[in-house]
């Protein structure tokens, strides 16, 4: 940690971006990058481009990667998410979006009608059971087709997915269908990889 004295919850930063407090919030606004020193988060920028497939044209948006005390921080901001639908009959639902880390660095698209497949599985290097991949992420929730968030997690550092994929799928995960939450077919895929690489 540097100068600045990290805390957790303080909406008026994010509200009130010129406050000149050394305090700052880490997760959810713009000041954040000011937690860590600047040459730290250069170190461990990742990210991965989003980009929709055939079943998701309009989806984009990033996924970064920042190396935190004790683990990473990861941040979403996407947009052109489907309209939600619920399931009906044997119909299955359209969000909210499974969003997942896949063990292959490969987005061709390949079958337009189940796109992404040779992105592989779940990145799973730990051989847990599903819902405790270190590639399980949170479901993203669509706001009229935007979904953005940021979160931590101590299951890997940004240096470990770097060559791995990120799939935003069509349903929910539930997680606990084996091996993969039964979350549906793969709208978006995006390569992780070092920032300016």
């Amino acid at each position: 940690m540097n100068k600045y004295n990290c805390i957790w919850d303080n909406d008026d930063l994010c509200d009130n971006p010129g406050n000149k407090s050394k305090e700052c919030l880490c997760w959810q606004c713009d000041i954040a990058d000011k937690c860590w020193s600047q040459q730290s988060m250069k170190k461990c920028a990742v990210i991965a481009v989003l980009q929709g497939g055939p079943l998701a044209p309009e989806l984009e948006g990033t996924v970064t990667f920042h190396s935190v005390p004790g683990g990473t921080e990861v941040c979403v901001n996407v947009t052109g998410l489907p309209a939600y639908r619920p399931a009906k009959g044997n119909r299955p639902p359209i969000g909210p979006h499974g969003f997942h880390i896949h063990e292959c660095g490969n987005c061709q698209v390949g079958n337009p009608e189940d796109p992404f497949t040779k992105a592989g599985s779940h990145w799973n290097p730990a051989n847990q059971p599903h819902g405790n991949h270190a590639g399980d992420l949170p479901v993203l929730f669509s706001n009229h087709g935007r979904a953005s968030m940021c979160f931590f997690t101590d299951k890997f550092k940004p240096k470990d997915v770097v060559g791995k994929a990120v799939i935003i799928h069509q349903g929910p995960d539930d997680y606990r269908t084996q091996p993969a939450g039964d979350a549906g077919k793969r709208l978006a895929c995006g390569v992780i990889r070092r920032e300016g690489r």
